[in-house]
């Protein structure tokens, strides 16, 4: 992922979540998962923080939302499963960032609701022209 499409999603991602009037932090990594880009929204969980990147980084890991991701780990009986890679998120707000088929990166977003997160991060992916496929059956 370029510097210039890590910082369109940062500010894809600021303007949904002002939109929401949610405070979140927004993590974006790059196609090895390596952190590229880093937003803390004012009054957002400290907390978060760390949510933000594992999430970017567990949907770059797998090519697949974090949510996604979580229901396959719960339905396949996966224990511990969350523990490897350094500690992978298992549940919304963490999507894979795909260009013409390729696998650019990931967005993380932390600070709201599960499914207030997932809503940005979509949103900020759509807006930049960028999309996110499903995840599939394999780990």
């Amino acid at each position: 992922m370029l510097c210039e499409q890590s910082q369109q999603l940062l500010t894809m991602a600021i303007t949904a979540a002002r939109n929401s009037d949610v405070n979140v932090n927004i993590a974006v990594c790059d196609a090895g998962g390596n952190l590229c880009a880093f937003q803390r929204m004012d009054n957002s969980p400290l907390g978060s923080v760390d949510i933000a990147q594992k999430k970017a980084r567990s949907a770059v890991l797998f090519g697949a939302p974090t949510d996604a991701l979580g229901q396959l780990v719960r339905e396949q009986q996966l224990d511990s499963f969350e523990q490897t890679n350094g500690g992978l998120i298992l549940f919304a707000g963490g999507e894979p960032v795909f260009h013409q088929g390729k696998l650019l990166g990931g967005i993380g977003i932390s600070g709201g609701t599960a499914a207030e997160d997932k809503m940005i991060a979509l949103a900020a992916i759509d807006q930049a022209g960028f999309n996110c496929p499903g995840v599939t059956d394999e780990i």
